[in-house]
C-alpha cells in the first residue's frame, strides 16, 4: 500500500519568520501561517474560523524567508507533515504535528502585509522580474 504525506497551504503570516542556524550552520526558519476555513454558524451565517500551522523551512530556502517575508504576507507552502516527540524539564511528555516545507511560494507583492495580497494563479501573475522589491526566481531555490 502506498503513503502519501503531502500537505498545501496558502494563507498568511501571522509573525515575522524567525531564522536561526544548527550548529553545523544549515539555516532553519519558522513561520507561523494562518488559513481560513468558511462554515455556517449555529444562525446559518456564513464565519471564517482561522486554523494556524506552524511551518519549518531548511537551508537557502529559510534564509530567503526570513529575507523577504513579514508579518501579514500571503504563501502558499508545499510540504508534509512530521510528527515529533519530546519531554519537558518538569518530565512531562509533549507531541506536535509540523509542516516541513518543501517550496514556499511567496505571493502578492512585497508591500502586501498586515493581511494583504492573496493567491495570484501563476498563469496571470507577472514575471518575478516586473517587481523591484521581489526576489527574482533565480534568488529563490525552487
Amino acid at each position: 500500500m502506498a503513503a502519501i504525506n503531502r500537505v498545501v497551504l496558502v494563507g498568511n503570516l501571522t509573525k515575522d519568520p524567525e531564522l536561526r542556524h544548527t550548529p553545523s550552520g544549515t539555516a532553519v526558519c519558522n513561520l507561523r501561517l494562518a488559513v481560513n476555513t468558511r462554515r455556517k454558524d449555529e444562525t446559518g451565517q456564513w464565519v471564517d474560523k482561522p486554523n494556524y500551522f506552524d511551518i519549518t523551512v531548511w537551508g537557502n530556502q529559510g534564509e530567503r524567508c526570513a529575507q523577504y517575508l513579514a508579518k501579514g504576507r500571503p504563501v502558499a507552502v508545499d510540504g508534509r507533515l512530521e510528527w515529533r516527540e519530546w519531554e519537558t524539564p518538569e518530565g512531562n511528555k509533549r507531541q506536535a504535528v509540523d509542516i516541513v516545507a518543501d517550496t514556499v511560494q511567496f505571493l502578492g507583492g512585497r508591500g502586501d502585509g498586515e493581511g494583504g495580497g492573496g493567491y495570484i494563479p501563476s498563469e496571470v501573475a507577472a514575471p518575478a522580474g516586473d517587481f523591484p522589491s521581489s526576489p527574482t526566481d533565480d534568488d529563490i531555490p525552487f
